[in-house]
């Protein structure tokens, strides 16, 4: 029985480790690890990094490309911020005093366009803590909502967290307010919540009934963008110019399509408007694009929500396929003429699906996986590979 865990221990952390290095490639291979990014302004998507060394004040935080982080920021006290969008690299700007990047040294003082949140200084979620926190007991995973870009922790996201594989984007309870035209949209087609005991659908019905000198409902853009300390107290209100309606029914205005909004609105499926909100993939495709919308969604900050490539996952995905700095392996056949590329190619494949075989029937065999068995394993292959050779001289 000890064996058996061994060997199977000894399988899942070779797993795990190269999902960790699937996963981190993810994020990085969409970045370029040799050339600073501020040259090309405000990438849409990007991985960024802070230093603690350089910026540790919370009152100026500041971002760092994957390439000042290597090149710039070596041996300093790093911290990773995932991706964020719409970011320009501050590495050597005004906020880090005398300090000067190395990669492009001369920069503006200040990026003004760049968002900030706590996550700059180390803190996450609406408990505003650091990752990892020592002196947190719970083992709880963390979400990135989509729009602000904070984490989360589920036990936090005051819902029920949808499974893996419905899980595609989350947006947070705070986010959804600050463009509640989403909960009809989540009302039809987000990931269901469990029913809780403590959200009265009657308080979130009555809510929907604002007086009529307002002329707001909650079902369409606020006309003002509240913002809240840490206690949830108002700080202060930001003027918008119109509601969703007033934007929708202007006179004169020849609308060209339905507007997906207003036929979902008309449906009366009601949602409890509380906690986090789940959705399902694809779930972009599915929102009204038409002028009065796109309005809307401008007015809310929320106007990358229409676009599909804006996601984290599809920043991923064209990582992987076209990545910015050279793959391992090419860079290492790149002086190779093309006989020895594919002998090499042809070697490496043959020594990971080897190796993965001899991994998998240790554990089927409930053998422990020791040197003297790697030993022999790579013996076994160096004299396949003498005879396959010895056969091609013949």
């Amino acid at each position: 029985m000890a064996e058996t865990k061994t060997a199977e221990s000894n399988l899942d952390d070779l797993l795990a480790n190269e999902e960790d290095l699937e996963n981190a490639l993810c994020v990085l291979a969409g970045s370029d690890p040799e050339n600073c990014s501020y040259s090309r302004g405000y990438v849409k998507r990007q991985a960024v990094f802070a230093c603690n060394t350089c910026t540790p004040n919370a009152a100026q935080p500041a971002g760092i490309c994957l390439a000042c982080a290597n090149k710039c920021h070596d041996g300093h006290d790093i911290f990773e911020l995932y991706t964020k969008r719409n970011f320009r690299c501050d590495c050597g700007n005004g906020k880090f005093g005398e300090f000067r990047c190395q990669l492009i040294p001369a920069k503006d003082e200040e990026n003004v366009r760049n968002l900030y949140n706590h996550n700059f200084s180390g803190c996450y979620c609406s408990c505003d803590r650091p990752y990892p926190d020592m002196e947190d007991q719970v083992n709880d995973e963390m979400i990135q909502c989509v729009v602000c870009e904070d984490w989360f922790h589920t036990r936090h996201l005051r819902c029920t967290v949808a499974e893996p594989e419905e899980l595609q984007e989350m947006l947070c309870e705070a986010c959804m307010n600050k463009a509640p035209f989403l909960w009809t949209y989540a009302a039809h087609f987000a990931v269901s919540p469990e029913e809780d005991e403590e959200v009265d659908v009657v308080e979130v019905e009555e809510k929907r009934h604002v007086s009529e000198s307002s002329k707001i409902s909650l079902e369409e853009p606020s006309t003002s963008l509240e913002y809240k300390d840490q206690e949830g107290a108002a700080t202060r209100s930001l003027p918008c110019k119109r509601s969703h309606d007033d934007m929708t029914d202007r006179p004169g205005e020849t609308r060209t399509a339905s507007c997906k909004l207003k036929d979902l609105r008309a449906q009366n499926v009601a949602r409890p408007r509380r906690g986090a909100v789940f959705w399902p993939s694809g779930w972009r495709s599915r929102l009204c694009t038409c002028t009065s919308c796109k309005r809307a969604y401008v007015a809310a900050q929320v106007h990358f929500l229409m676009d599909e490539s804006d996601s984290v996952l599809a920043y991923e995905n064209r990582g992987l396929v076209e990545p910015f700095g050279q793959h391992p392996l090419m860079a290492v056949t790149s002086s190779m003429n093309r006989v020895q590329q594919l002998e090499f190619i042809y070697g490496y494949n043959e020594l990971t699906t080897a190796l993965t075989t001899f991994l998998h029937q240790c554990a089927a065999e409930n053998k422990v996986i020791t040197a003297e068995a790697v030993h022999q394993f790579f013996e076994e292959l160096q004299a396949k590979k003498r005879r396959r050779t010895n056969m091609g001289y013949q």
